[in-house]
């Protein structure tokens, strides 16, 4: 298979299957007919949103280097430009705001070039930094050299140092992310204890509930951390953000080739990082830390979603004996971008 980027691709991975300098992945398998049949979920015109407060969980317990975001008004002139009456002779009253945001502080979207790996590309014996379909980082996802060079500080610069000009979030955006979903209800079944769920457990909930993921779908695992996180209340205890409810086994083989074959077209989780980290042992090295994300975003350009709000819908599809739904969750389109904030939307 011919690309100027690559000559050989790693084991279990879809690179080229969309196109040589595909950017996508499986978001291609969102067509105008997957559209159709999430709009064709859509009974009673009931809509949920599935986005924590873009300030939760709270602190950086979940995460050391991500923190809450930080609003403060822009200025005019010398002062702030908030509760601003504008001139003697005209009425306004203008508030305008700035934010200083981690993109995937809360419930975000993983871009492709979130995670990438360093493989042997150019079959030349030597391992590379490169992420989906061959991209290159320092080529394709720059950043800056030195610490210093990273625009630290107090947030007033107005120069980037760093981007992806491939694999960006924007290609997600203007793609568009709307069709049918699947809810996989894993609390129901686990209730709020750690569990690893690999294959066989994640099988016997499918089938228990009668659900169906079809080429193309979307799919959401409930597993009730988004509701606790909430109920936590910005506070969030250590010890629990890191041993609640179930997670993916991303050390399981036999999982990781369910998701390549299902045909889902981006999993999304109401957890953390969707696998369970730090990832289960027993596994040769070297080899990834994080196993899900390398096998999604690295091989199979699938999009993860992570730290939704599935617990209101899930009970209410649960009632009804329901499973998929409509949703619409598109990120942001910011240009060279990692991953982003989500606010989705299902409708049922």
């Amino acid at each position: 298979m011919d690309n100027p980027r690559w000559v050989q691709r790693p084991e279990g991975a879809n690179w080229g299957d969309f196109s040589p300098d595909d950017q996508l992945g499986r978001l291609n398998l969102i067509t105008p007919e997957k559209v159709r049949q999430g709009v064709a979920e859509v009974r009673e015109g009931v809509t949920f949103s599935l986005s924590l407060p873009l300030d939760y969980p709270g602190g950086n317990l979940l995460n050391p280097r991500r923190y809450p975001p930080v609003l403060r008004p822009t200025m005019r002139e010398t002062m702030p430009n908030f509760n601003a009456a504008i001139g003697d002779q005209v009425t306004d009253v203008v508030c305008d705001d700035l934010v200083i945001l981690h993109l995937q502080y809360s419930t975000q979207w993983d871009a492709l070039c979130h995670v990438g790996s360093r493989f042997d590309a150019d079959g030349d014996g030597v391992a590379e930094k490169v992420y989906y379909n061959g991209f290159r980082a320092d080529e394709d996802i720059r950043g800056p050299s030195s610490l210093a060079d990273c625009g630290m500080g107090d947030g007033t610069s107005r120069e980037s140092t760093s981007g992806a000009t491939r694999l960006g979030i924007e290609g997600m955006a203007a793609h568009g992310v709307q069709g049918r979903a699947v809810m996989v209800d894993l609390r129901a079944h686990y209730g709020d204890a750690r569990t690893f769920v690999g294959y066989d457990e994640l099988m016997r909930v499918m089938e228990a509930d009668g659900v169906e993921v079809e080429t193309g779908d979307m799919v959401c695992l409930h597993t009730g951390f988004g509701q606790r996180v909430l109920e936590m209340r910005k506070t969030p205890d250590a010890e629990a953000l890191h041993s609640l409810c179930a997670v993916l086994n991303g050390r399981d083989g036999r999982l990781l080739n369910w998701i390549s074959d299902s045909g889902l077209a981006v999993l999304i989780a109401d957890n953390y990082a969707v696998e369970g980290l730090p990832a289960q042992e027993g596994h040769e090295t070297p080899c990834a830390q994080m196993p899900l994300h390398e096998h999604c975003l690295f091989k199979n350009g699938i999009h993860l979603g992570e730290l939704w709000h599935l617990t209101p819908l899930a009970e209410w599809l649960r009632a009804r004996g329901r499973y998929r739904f409509l949703l619409t969750a598109p990120p942001l389109r910011l240009p060279g971008a990692v991953g982003s904030p989500a606010n989705p939307i299902a409708t049922v």
